[in-house]
């Protein structure tokens, strides 16, 4: 019976490349898969697919006139998943985020390490297997560890992380740090997309406290750059507010240079973000040196201030 793997909604790097990944590997242990994806590939992720002459996955928006089960990777909380998850029964869930609003009827197979990125993970079930990567798959891997990790300098980062990178790097005869920061300036090319495009591109919701709080993370190499086009992004988050029920939305615009953060925060209650991060908004923006993980040094502040 046919399963389809699957990342979470506007898929990064991560998603797309660890459904791929996870599939290969469940297709070689005698299953049947497909690697989609909910979301079409963003510019880093176009520019890794290209690097390894790699197509990119079939997108889909439900999963249950396909298949009765998936697998998922690199997410489990519902919010971020296909629109009919309640449908169909997960036998896999591959992970390295918190878990929440998640619960399944069946047992299952669950793998889920407070590490960098879900492909660290997949490499371990490879390994647990006895299931030799390919060349081009541990490139694609690497790229999606360097992404999640912003080439090891995230404070996700965990030293299994950098060891497997480093062993992926090997495999596919690639220069990491050489080859990471281009990847990852090509992600910081901006000027092609709308500021709705950008705001969606990299955004994921969070129930707190009965408040739907919205987290897009923008990766640039100029802040200023970004910010030249405030006025725009304030009518796009506004826009996304009213249409979909957010209460709160915050950009992350993130230097991958110096690892710096500016935060532009729309909605309310605003007064949270403050007590999160200990400092005063000012014209609805506040800077956060040395913040670059949305998972790690954002989302968990916040929940601890609306509990305030």
């Amino acid at each position: 019976m046919k399963e389809l793997v699957f990342g979470h909604q506007n898929p990064d790097t991560d998603a797309i490349v660890a459904a791929k990944a996870y599939s290969y590997l469940q297709n070689k242990l005698g299953k049947d898969t497909e690697a989609v994806a909910l979301g079409n590939p963003n510019e880093e992720t176009k520019f890794v697919l290209a690097h390894f002459n790699e197509p990119a996955p079939r997108v889909i928006s439900s999963a249950k006139a396909e298949v009765d089960a998936v697998m998922l990777v690199d997410h489990n909380e519902a919010q971020q998943s296909v629109s009919d998850l309640k449908d169909v029964t997960v036998t896999h869930v591959i992970d390295h985020h918190r878990i929440a609003n998640f619960e399944t009827a069946a047992p299952l197979y669950y793998h889920a390490e407070p590490v960098g990125c879900s492909s660290t993970i997949v490499y371990k079930e490879f390994e647990s297997a006895g299931v030799e990567i390919p060349a081009k798959l541990a490139g694609l891997m690497l790229s999606a560890i360097i992404s999640d990790t912003l080439l090891f300098k995230s404070p996700t980062t965990t030293k299994e992380d950098l060891k497997i990178g480093k062993q992926l790097a090997k495999i596919a005869n690639v220069d990491y740090e050489k080859y990471g920061l281009e990847m990852l300036k090509a992600g910081t090319n901006l000027a092609s997309k709308t500021e709705a495009e950008l705001i969606e591109a990299d955004a994921k919701s969070f129930d707190m406290a009965g408040k739907t709080v919205r987290v897009d993370q923008v990766n640039t190499v100029d802040l200023d750059d970004v910010f030249s086009r405030e006025q725009a992004f304030r009518d796009a988050i506004e826009n996304a507010n009213e249409k979909n029920g957010y209460d709160l939305f915050l950009l992350m615009a993130t230097n991958i240079l110096d690892s710096n953060t500016r935060l532009l925060v729309v909605g309310e209650p605003q007064n949270v973000v403050e007590k999160a991060f200990n400092v005063k908004l000012v014209d609805n923006k506040i800077d956060l040196p040395g913040v670059v993980s949305r998972k790690k040094q954002v989302v968990p502040p916040l929940e601890e201030a609306f509990k305030k």
